[in-house]
């Protein structure tokens, strides 16, 4: 889908999309005479937007915490792309707002939304005078590489927008390295250049939990840093160790400990910026959570007793809010919008919690059992969010709805004993979870949403984990091989399967990350990338030019040869290029005669003199590239 040139005022600027995809312009005219009418508009425009003017108002979350140039990442429609819009009441300003929005849903949302912007604003303008919104839609197609700062990817979600090799029958993942590493459940972020984990190591006769960043290119460890003790409850095994994965935000990363310690570092030299200890008493296997980043905050589950959830300002670690007393579990916060609000879900011991980023108020709850350990994180679906515990807890699914001054939640099933995540994730893709269920008899499984009606099993992954990519699910085995599964809801279909991780005893008991290509993945002993990029097609030449130059001295007629862009031919393609000259312009080959001139390349222009050319009353030349 191609726009076509559109004409703005001299006020507008037009942000172009720096991810790569299909861009689809949007021209939504919003009433910005004053802040009263603006909202009136919107009240009256936007069903989604009545009654919670004063609320917005009061919530300046995203002004504060999101720069306007940033990349806003939304949910799976086009509504609540738009209606996010709308919440930056910033009306004097042109605002760039990229969408990451499930592929299959383009089309049909596209128009719904075209519909619906003609119904809405139908009628607004007699309330005065008007300013241009450029909202610039950004629909990722499986084809941009990026990082993965965070635990389970940017998104929070398992996901990866980028495209890898599916064939790896014919052709091997490409390995680029493979290291020994010391004790750790924790998985790889990558960032800038730089893949970090966390390990455990012997330092002066102790124990130690360290953050340790690697070259992502090579594997070479290029710093590590101390955390503190790594003492562990058992049930892992000698290969036991730190269970939290670092987040990288710019040019920093954090990490969270096992004990309640959070850490910043220099993302290139791992200096210490600053480090903030909670003083609160740690669950049975300690911490596992990772750090969630939006914006200027980090958000934590740190225990500390009425004041457990927790938001940091990322600068200095200063505290921006605390508050409840939800006991904490190992499962990492998710940001989501649902209900068209920004939330942050937590999953305590209490089950979920939901808050605004911003104050930590309370939105909804959801109430599940705990049972010795909850550890995998909430699913989140367009309004519907998945929980789900081992221990005989079970899964559940609850529905969030925006009632205006609430956002009442209500059960949509449970399943008590039964589809239950340990600690891995499942992912979601088009109506169905799929995902590493069971506690002692492991299985990957689909099961469908709107009901928790389990669709088929298979066995043979372990304590695994999943992710999805490309359109396929995929699936890290705990025996350490990669397995490519398509997303069908009606039986099990593996696609591909390697194995890459190999030094005994094989634990992958993680989650791999997926970034510019490649596929890291680790084993309590053992890290490795594998390349598994699409081949980048080879550009086509640009076409040759050529045109007559009359030389200032020496030879009476020239000939230049270049590329039509004007880029500067190499030596390679000029040596393969052959001037033919005539003296009539007739059909096929016949008449023409071979130059059998030297040339010269002169700053990326092929230089040919012709003496003989000069004495001819005219002649015709054409020049042709050998293969």
């Amino acid at each position: 889908m191609i726009a076509s040139p559109v004409t703005m005022p001299k006020y507008c600027t037009i942000c172009r999309p720096s991810m790569v995809g299909v861009v689809v312009v949007i021209i939504v005219f919003v009433l910005s005479k004053t802040r009263e009418q603006s909202d009136e508009l919107h009240a009256k425009a936007n069903p989604c937007y009545r009654g919670r003017v004063r609320r917005y108002r009061q919530d300046r979350f995203l002004r504060q915490h999101v720069p306007t140039d940033a990349h806003l990442q939304f949910g799976r429609s086009f509504d609540n792309a738009l209606h996010t819009c709308f919440a930056k009441k910033e009306r004097t300003r042109t605002h760039r707002v990229e969408g990451r929005f499930a592929f299959s849903l383009v089309a049909k949302s596209l128009r719904n939304l075209i519909v619906q912007m003609k119904a809405r604003l139908h009628g607004t303008s007699q309330f005065g005078q008007y300013c241009v919104w450029l909202v610039t839609v950004s629909l990722v197609t499986p084809s941009e590489a990026t990082d993965w700062p965070q635990y389970r990817g940017p998104n929070h979600d398992g996901i990866s927008t980028e495209a890898i090799r599916l064939n790896w029958s014919e052709e091997a993942p490409r390995l680029l390295w493979k290291v020994p590493l010391e004790p750790a459940l924790s998985s790889f972020s990558i960032s800038g250049g730089r893949a970090f984990t966390q390990a455990r190591r012997r330092v002066s006769g102790e124990d130690q939990e360290f953050c340790i960043a690697l070259n992502a290119d090579t594997g070479q460890e290029i710093w590590a840093r101390p955390l503190g003790i790594a003492v562990y409850d058992g049930g892992v095994g000698s290969d036991d160790g730190p269970r939290s994965t670092p987040s990288v935000d710019g040019d920093r990363v954090y990490v969270f400990t096992s004990y309640l310690k959070i850490y910043c570092f220099e993302a290139a030299t791992g200096q210490e910026i600053w480090s903030k200890q909670f003083e609160a008493p740690v669950v049975a296997w300690q911490n596992a959570a990772s750090p969630l980043i939006l914006g200027d905050l980090i958000f934590l589950n740190c225990n500390v007793p009425n004041g457990r959830l927790v938001a940091l300002r990322k600068e200095d670690g200063s505290v921006v809010w605390q508050g409840q007393n939800d006991q904490m579990t190992q499962a990492t916060p998710v940001l989501a919008t649902v209900a068209e609000t920004p939330q942050v879900i937590y999953f305590a011991q209490s089950g979920l919690v939901s808050v605004v980023p911003e104050t930590g108020k309370v939105l909804w709850r959801y109430p599940l059992p705990f049972r010795t350990s909850t550890a995998a994180s909430p699913v989140v679906a367009g309004d519907v969010v998945y929980c789900s515990a081992a221990y005989g807890v079970g899964a559940g699914a609850v529905r969030v709805a925006n009632a205006g001054a609430s956002l009442p939640a209500s059960e949509v099933w449970r399943t008590p004993g039964a589809n239950m995540n340990h600690w891995a994730t499942p992912i979601y893709h088009d109506g169905h979870l799929y995902g590493v269920y069971g506690q002692s008899l492991l299985s990957l499984r689909c099961v469908e949403l709107s009901t928790g009606t389990e669709k088929w099993r298979q066995g043979g992954v372990g304590y695994g984990s999943v992710l999805f990519v490309n359109g396929h699910v995929l699936v890290l085995t705990a025996d350490g091989d990669l397995v490519l599964v398509k997303p069908d809801p009606s039986k099990y279909v593996e696609v591909e399967r390697f194995t890459a991780i190999t030094r005994n005893p094989v634990k992958c008991w993680n989650v791999p990350a997926i970034s510019n290509g490649r596929i890291y993945v680790r084993s309590t002993l053992q890290g490795a990338a594998y390349d598994v990029s699409v081949p980048t097609p080879p550009q086509p030449k640009p076409k040759l030019k050529l045109q007559f130059a009359r030389p200032q001295t020496g030879a009476s007629f020239r000939l230049l040869v270049g590329n039509e862009d004007g880029s500067p031919l190499d030596l390679n393609r000029a040596s393969n290029i052959d001037i033919y000259v005539s003296s009539e312009l007739g059909p096929g080959s016949a008449g023409w005669t071979k130059l059998n001139l030297s040339p010269v390349l002169d700053n990326g222009v092929l230089r040919i003199d012709d003496s003989e050319s000069a004495s001819k009353p005219h002649r015709f030349f054409k020049s042709q590239e050998r293969p």
